[in-house]
């Protein structure tokens, strides 16, 4: 019986193998409580450089800011003002019935000195400063202090509050000064740092983004074409530095909008572009040349747009007339219906005072709008904007 004597070898082969693997498996194996999980790690004994993304760098933020910080920080400056300040006289002093006791001399009036603080940007290594105009205005003695340490007085070369700017000046040697952006507008989403001196305590840094760009109508200056920004901007900051990620000057922190006196994340700044064209006037001419109409404007409403006649939703109504003034002199009326000023749609009053002031004085200006319903084309010439002291009232 060959075949049944395979069979049974086989069979005892197959026993025999499984047997030995058995074994083999059992001693060979890795103890149990030695397995653990792989896990994969990033590891460096120190942090690789900051890099950038691949693609439009300017899209992309970086890791750190410390060095636009390092850039533009030794050119910001603290601004120290005292200013003496007359106490208001007592309630009595200007009765009539106590007058018979005391006679006409009021008594006199007690003086005390003001202290306030704000921030500027050192824009020239010849010691020119920008800052606000409400940070100076009527001070009797400026102080200005360094990041290294180093104090000075400082006098007003001029200040323009139509756009609440002023340009001071210091006299010292080897003076750290900011670097303008002068290339690009910025952006909302861009990367800002707000630098300056709030509440007294000291140089300090807020970061946050453009929040809009060309605000204006908000009541604060004549002139405004803000900045937006919620990095913090709180009292003492004022005519600081707003600078980008790469420590430039885009902006000059200006005022915030808040209800409780702090930061609430809607800081204004005013384009480094409207400031440099302010400080170099004011350094060349002692002043900030502007063209003027001498008018009072109002915004067309569709009110006052069927009152008047006109079939249009955009423009401004002459309310008021300076007697004697450009305007006056060449032909404009109360009531008439500004449109465009050199072709230029004028949407708001804001607007229109912001395309005359452009003009050069002496330079004509084309008004095209409205008078009576029918159309008006007039060329006036454009006179300077004086001081807002020398303004007279308008009729």
């Amino acid at each position: 019986m060959p075949s049944r004597k395979l069979i049974i070898f086989l069979v005892e082969a197959i026993v025999i193998g499984l047997a030995v693997a058995f074994v083999l498996t059992f001693f060979l194996r890795p103890d149990p409580l030695e397995q653990r999980p792989v896990i994969e790690l990033k590891e460096s004994a120190a942090p690789p450089p900051p890099t950038r993304p691949p693609g439009n760098a300017e899209d992309f933020g970086m890791v750190s800011y410390s060095r636009a910080v390092e850039l533009a920080a030794p050119a910001v400056v603290n601004v120290y003002t005292t200013k003496t300040v007359a106490s208001r006289p007592a309630p009595f002093a200007e009765d009539p019935l106590l007058r018979r006791f005391f006679g006409d001399k009021a008594p006199p009036q007690d003086k005390r000195q003001e202290n306030s603080l704000g921030s500027g940007v050192i824009i020239s290594s010849q010691g020119y400063i920008l800052t606000n105009n409400h940070v100076v205005a009527g001070a009797d003695e400026i102080k200005v202090a360094l990041r290294d340490g180093r104090t000075a007085s400082a006098t007003v070369v001029g200040n323009d509050p139509d756009s609440d700017l002023s340009v001071l000046k210091i006299a010292l040697d080897k003076l750290p000064s900011i670097t303008i952006n002068q290339t690009d507008t910025p952006r909302v989403g861009d990367v800002v740092l707000a630098i300056g001196n709030p509440f007294g305590v000291g140089q300090t840094v807020t970061m946050g983004i453009v929040s809009a760009i060309g605000r204006n109508e908000l009541g604060i200056n004549t002139f405004e074409n803000f900045i937006q920004t919620d990095a913090a901007i709180n009292p003492g900051n004022s005519g600081g530095a707003l600078i980008n990620a790469y420590g430039q000057l885009i902006g000059i922190n200006t005022a915030i909008f808040s209800r409780s006196g702090g930061s609430e994340g809607v800081g204004f700044a005013i384009p480094v572009s409207l400031a440099k064209n302010v400080m170099e006037q004011i350094i060349e001419h002692g002043r900030t040349i502007r063209g003027w109409l001498g008018i009072e404007a109002q915004d067309l409403t569709p009110e006052l747009a069927e009152s008047f006649g006109a079939k249009v939703i955009q423009g401004v109504v002459v309310a008021g007339i300076l007697q004697g003034g450009p305007a006056d002199k060449q032909g404009v009326k109360t009531g008439d219906v500004i449109t465009h000023v050199n072709g230029e749609l004028v949407r708001n009053s804001a607007q229109l005072v912001n395309s005359i002031a452009k003009i050069k004085p002496g330079a004509e200006a084309k008004l095209q709008g409205l008078r009576a319903g029918k159309e008006l084309n007039l060329t006036v010439r454009v006179g300077e904007r004086p001081a807002p002291q020398d303004r007279q009232s308008l009729r």
